[in-house]
């Protein structure tokens, strides 16, 4: 049986869809590949969906009995090889839960990311003194010391996709006035945090709105969510939603319409970034 991952790469999902279309290409069935590999066929589908790293020795089989030429086949194997090198955040499985890891990898891939965020600023943006205090109080039962620290540096380790050289991906967050009024930690990591907020809006691929109480009721205020767009046709748009044990991972038509248009109706409701910045600028003033 396949080795399974919990946090399959971008590498990794595109080449299980393309060997599904391969295999439907042909003509053939799960039932088909699985028994030319001699594994049922749940093998079969769990390799198409990444749900398991993609063994170099099952798709050499697979790819002639697909119609695949022999000069291709060792493309497609280079590419095999290289998208079952584990990602940068497979240093922090020890702490990393298996529904977020999957997040992780998402989020490196991505080429666009959308949040809306009621309740803290998002983990991106967040200095670290925040994310330290957001992680201990947010925490249900006690979180070891040592295991708290490693949780920081991963926070910290995510936010170099949106200063790395080659194609940053563009961040466009949508803030509830909320998270600038609950107090995290002290004034002064508040201070440190709001200042953090005005250096990225400084970002030409970062944007920031935020949502004043006053504007009243609109289509986020359910729950925060995540939109992530990427820059290759197999790999569908996704919509991530965390709750307190676990998360969602959604790619249906509907559903992803649905939090786009969410999402659309709130970027309208939410003042402009010029704006939101000048606000940022006033909650600093006001904190001592």
């Amino acid at each position: 049986m396949s080795e399974p991952r919990s946090a399959p790469t971008i590498g990794q999902l595109v080449l299980g869809r393309q060997l599904r279309a391969l295999r439907e290409k042909a003509g053939l069935g799960r039932e088909d590949a699985a028994k030319l590999l001699r594994v049922t066929p749940a093998t079969v589908r769990r390799m198409e969906m990444a749900e398991t790293a993609l063994k170099v020795p099952y798709v050499r089989l697979l790819l002639p009995a697909y119609g695949i030429p022999e000069s291709d086949v060792e493309v497609f194997l280079a590419l095999v090889d290289e998208a079952n090198r584990p990602g940068w955040w497979h240093r922090f499985h020890d702490i990393l839960p298996d529904w977020f890891s999957g997040y992780v990898s998402l989020e490196e891939a991505a080429t666009t990311i959308r949040t809306y965020e009621p309740h803290f600023v998002p983990g991106l943006l967040q200095t670290e003194d925040y994310a330290r205090c957001v992680l201990t109080t947010g925490s249900v039962g006690s979180l070891d010391p040592a295991r708290l620290e490693r949780h920081v540096a991963l926070r910290l380790e995510r936010q170099a996709l949106l200063t790395r050289a080659e194609a940053p991906p563009k961040f466009w967050v949508v803030l509830d006035e909320t998270v600038l009024l609950r107090p995290v930690g002290s004034a002064k990591v508040m201070r440190e945090q709001l200042d953090r907020l005005l250096e990225v809006t400084e970002l030409p691929h970062v944007t920031v709105q935020l949502a004043q109480l006053s504007a009243g009721h609109h289509p986020g205020t359910y729950s925060p969510f995540v939109l992530f767009r990427f820059g290759v046709p197999e790999v569908p748009d996704m919509v991530y939603v965390e709750y307190l044990t676990g998360a969602l991972y959604l790619d249906q038509e509907r559903e992803v319409a649905e939090h786009k248009e969410a999402m659309d109706r709130m970027v309208t409701h939410a003042e402009t970034a010029g704006r939101t910045r000048e606000l940022l600028h006033h909650h600093r003033r006001t904190l001592h």
